[in-house]
């Protein structure tokens, strides 16, 4: 198993794809716990190019993406920028990632000058105390399979991630509230690059948002493989700034799930209380056919 700061340091490498046009990037990709390119890998790679077309001094403040086709973690990913919109105070970027000839991603993502406004904000839930959680090393191995959890803290080496409660597959057979929290920090420090934070915010975000869906119907999800699924569509608002290699608190819900589909929405806090980021995902949720 890695060491958590080379970890880091590969994941971002990953998630600095190459300029080799003006307007066009090409990414790598890992292996993941599923036979196709992890969500979150290609949604961050994707901000980040849209990022390097804009000025620094703007920051994004949303996206909104959709998950076309199953990535091939064995080939490149190339990212194409279209400068939709560059105005006075915001600035907006579509991006289609392509493989193999066809579009497996395309996101839309908006910047925004810094400027003073109203100013409010949602309480931030109850929590305990990151410090006080068990590692995912130390959690994982205690509900599931030796290799099974060796892949899950390999492919999360990189990521300090403590579940507040039990896991979804700590639980199978036993319906809980859809509620779940989760606190991550990068395992390591990060340059103060804001979209470097805000990217790093975005790989994590697809790891374990559809995990309320799963607790609802008592499912232990892909590491047990009672269910099959993938993402859908994945939407972000940047409201505060934060620090991705300091302690964020993931609150997560789901309330709904039909049609083969199920719904997450969450809000993600800094450890002070203020509320960062909201995030909002559909992904397809269905139960193997015997």
């Amino acid at each position: 198993m890695p060491e958590p700061h080379t970890a880091l340091d590969a994941l971002l490498d990953l998630l600095d794809p190459e300029r080799i046009e003006r307007d066009i990037f090409r990414g790598e990709s890992r292996r993941s716990i599923v036979p196709r390119v992890f969500g979150g890998q290609v949604a961050a790679q994707a901000l980040v190019a849209a990022g390097r077309t804009v000025p620094p001094d703007r920051l994004a403040h949303s996206l909104h993406a959709y998950f076309l086709r199953a990535g091939d973690p064995g080939a490149p990913i190339v990212y194409t920028v279209d400068r939709i919109r560059d105005g006075r105070s915001f600035t907006t970027r579509r991006v289609v990632a392509v493989q193999h000839g066809q579009p497996i991603f395309h996101l839309s993502a908006s910047f925004q000058t810094y400027e003073e406004g109203l100013d409010h904000q949602t309480d931030m839930p109850p929590a305990p105390d990151p410090e006080s959680l068990p590692t995912a090393a130390e959690m994982l191995p205690r509900h599931l399979p030796a290799e099974v959890a060796s892949r899950l803290i390999e492919a999360r080496a990189a990521v300090d991630l403590r579940y507040a409660e039990v896991p979804p597959w700590g639980t199978v057979g036993r319906p809980r509230e859809p509620r779940s929290q989760v606190w991550f920090r990068a395992n390591g420090k990060l340059a103060d690059d804001p979209l470097l934070h805000i990217a790093l915010a975005t790989y994590v975000s697809d790891m374990t948002l559809l995990d309320s869906v799963l607790l609802a119907h008592g499912r232990g999800g892909w590491a047990v493989g009672d269910v099959v699924g993938a993402s859908l569509d994945h939407a972000m608002w940047f409201h505060r700034p934060f620090r991705a290699d300091e302690w964020l608190l993931y609150d997560q819900e789901s309330p709904t799930a039909s049609g083969g589909r199920g719904l997450g929405q969450a809000r993600i806090f800094t450890q002070d209380g203020r509320l960062a980021i909201s995030v909002i995902q559909e992904g397809v949720v269905r139960v193997p056919r015997p």
